[in-house]
């Protein structure tokens, strides 16, 4: 790996992790970043978002993207990023992959199902789902639960999005056994991997949306974005065949917003005068950006994805699908705890909040298809798209 900018995460200088473990060497000759990711990798959790939503529920063909896939979509695009600042891309890596750890089954609507559900005891977060996950629910290890990550690792995922300062009752928790000074900003590789997030999705969706024909060219064209992207993919693609260009508009896309926001997080780091990690967590502010130019033309691509492919018709129907899925599961195991697995059942708390919670994180761990397959079993029948 290249050099580290002297404002890059340092695995020699990690403030550890919440259990101590024994030198890591007869394991091969990894830093604690590595570590971390090849733990999340190694993951249960990790390994259930190839049948968990990105867009799309039960995608009709193979080609489709889902939480996994987007996931190494992600970490490609911050590893990049990362490399091109200095930074750790281990570490950016690692939380890239990460990420959407916390999203229960059919994403957005299952979340809304689940927060619906368990309004009284507190609701539910993906965000804050994803570290109960990795530090509670997650048990390779025989002498405490969870992945045991690094404290900087845990820092951005709570604080990807830049600081919490109204954590709710799992981020709390979380921050109670390890505190991660939520009302700081996180490190760069934590603000890349948001921002490879977006890049990512706001792209490669414009990709699925087409191959499954509820976008347009002509509709994406309305789009300044598009628009010049396109311009310049024609020009450099003259006489190509027509179905090929749709996938060199995505590149040159994710390509100019790489572009755009390293320079622009350089001008940023050179103008705040930041020195190290600590004068990137006292900033006050995120330090990895697009330009204001780019900001404006993101959130112009954003508000068009929204209007004609998330909330489009089709998507909104399955959408209202997915939630009757998940609150009938959390309504079932409710009513009668005794349908819950036996390890699930065994460890039920005895009284509120904690035995709503603990429904919660059983529904939350599921893949789309056994959401679909438990409540079938243990409810009746539902309609959902093709697939299921």
């Amino acid at each position: 790996m290249s050099l580290l900018a002297p404002y890059a995460a340092d695995p020699a200088t990690s403030r550890g992790r919440l259990h101590r473990e024994a030198d890591g060497a007869a394991r091969g000759p990894r830093d604690a970043f590595q570590r971390d990711r090849d733990r999340i990798i190694h993951s249960i959790a990790f390994r259930r978002l190839r049948h968990k939503t990105q867009v799309f529920l039960a995608p009709d063909g193979d080609h489709f993207r889902v939480r996994l896939t987007h996931s190494l979509e992600v970490a490609q695009i911050g590893r990049t990023i990362a490399r091109a600042l200095g930074l750790n891309e281990d570490l950016t890596e690692a939380l890239c992959l990460a990420h959407d750890i916390g999203h229960p089954p059919f994403g957005h609507a299952g979340e809304d199902a689940l927060k619906a559900a368990t309004m009284a005891q507190g609701g539910f977060d993906h965000n804050a789902h994803t570290l109960r996950t990795l530090m509670r629910l997650e048990t390779p290890y025989p002498r405490w639960n969870g992945l045991n990550l690094t404290w900087e690792m845990l820092e951005g995922l709570a604080k990807h999005n830049g600081p919490v300062r109204t954590p709710g009752w799992a981020m709390r928790e979380a921050d109670a056994e390890f505190p991660l000074d939520l009302d700081r900003w996180p490190s760069l590789e934590a603000q890349v991997a948001a921002l490879a997030d977006d890049i990512a999705y706001d792209n490669h969706d414009i990709d699925d949306g087409v191959r499954a024909g509820l976008l347009d060219i002509d509709q994406l064209l309305t789009v300044p974005l598009i628009a010049e992207g396109w311009a310049d993919v024609l020009r450099a693609c003259d006489g190509c065949h027509p179905d090929r260009l749709r996938a060199e508009l995505v590149r040159a896309q994710i390509g100019r917003m790489v572009n755009d926001l390293i320079a622009e997080t350089r001008r940023r780091i050179a103008g705040a005068d930041i020195g190290s990690v600590d004068d990137v967590r006292a900033a006050g502010r995120a330090l990895v950006g697009f330009s204001d130019g780019m900001r404006d033309a993101e959130r112009a691509l954003k508000r068009f994805m929204y209007a004609n492919l998330y909330h489009h018709p089709s998507q909104l129907a399955a959408a209202d699908a997915a939630r009757h899925v998940v609150s009938g599961l959390f309504a079932a195991y409710q009513d009668d705890p005794a349908k819950l697995p036996g390890e699930w059942l065994a460890t039920l708390p005895g009284e509120e909040p904690g035995r709503s919670r603990h429904i919660a994180d059983f529904v939350a761990g599921m893949t789309d298809r056994y959401a679909i397959k438990r409540y079938r079993e243990i409810v009746g029948p539902v309609d959902m798209p093709d697939g299921f």
